[in-house]
This record gives C-alpha cells, structure tokens and sequence, in this order.
C-alpha cells in the first residue's frame, strides 16, 4: 500500500523546533538546503531520540537511497514553533518510503519524501528489516481506507 495523502494524527511523527538566525539566507527566508536538515532531525527524533526516551531500542542500520522536496510557499523568519511532521507511506522487506510535510498551523511549507533502506553496515550491503524494525516503521502506518 502507498498512502500519498498525510495520514490521520495518530500515525504522524511529530518534530516541532525553532528556526535559527543562520537558516535564513540572503533573500530572506529560509534557505532550501536548511529543510533537507530539518527533514534529518526529524527523522534522527522519530527512529533514535524518541524510542531512547521511552526506553525502547533505537532503530538503527538505515541509509537515505532518494529524496524528493517540492517547496511550496517560502519559510520567513519566525518566533513561532514550525514542525516536520513524519509518516510512512509504503513499507517493504527491505525498505520504506517516508512522507513529510514541513509546517506551522497555517501554512504547508514544503513537502518531501525519503527512500529508506535497510543497511547492514559490517558486511555493507543492504539486509531485510528484523521483526522489530518492522514493527516499529509499522506504527506510522496508516491502514489503508
């Protein structure tokens, strides 16, 4: 199953943060390379920080093969909280693709996906995701409709 739409709440990893002064560039807003890092961030909470906070094993072992962006308004400078929020959209034995919108309460500024592989990194080579990795990537997975 592919989903292409943002799924309901309950399946969405949210990353709220602050921009910083140094993301601006010199048109004024937020440059394009700053929201390949903030989808990096997000994604470094959603699979390592949060499952260490809750006393869960991080998931580790993963490498990017693509990403896509599509910016769709610019990201002015704000004291408000913006938010990468994060879901699967497919899952395979051995990979799965992330959907992200980049976003405050108003507004859509960019939306994204991530190619995601299982990598074993002693013998460098792709592998299959365990049960638990399964799982995990699972819980961000909307059934279909």
């Amino acid at each position: 199953m592919q989903r292409t739409e943002p799924p309901p709440a309950e399946f969405r990893h949210v990353y709220e943060f602050h921009l910083r002064f140094g993301d601006i560039d010199s048109q004024g807003h937020v440059n394009n390379v700053k929201f390949l890092g903030y989808l990096e961030d997000a994604r470094l909470e959603m699979f390592h920080g949060d499952p260490v906070r809750k006393g869960e094993e991080p998931v580790r072992g993963m490498v990017i093969a693509r990403h896509e962006i599509d910016y769709k308004l610019p990201l002015l400078p704000t004291v408000h909280p913006v938010r990468v929020e994060t879901w699967v959209r497919q899952a395979r034995a051995a990979s799965f693709t992330l959907g992200y919108e980049v976003r405050d309460d108003a507004h859509v500024y960019a939306t994204a996906t991530s190619t995601i592989v299982a990598f074993d990194v002693e013998a460098n080579r792709l592998r299959r995701f365990t049960p638990y990795e399964r799982e995990f990537i699972g819980r961000y997975l909307a059934p279909a409709e």
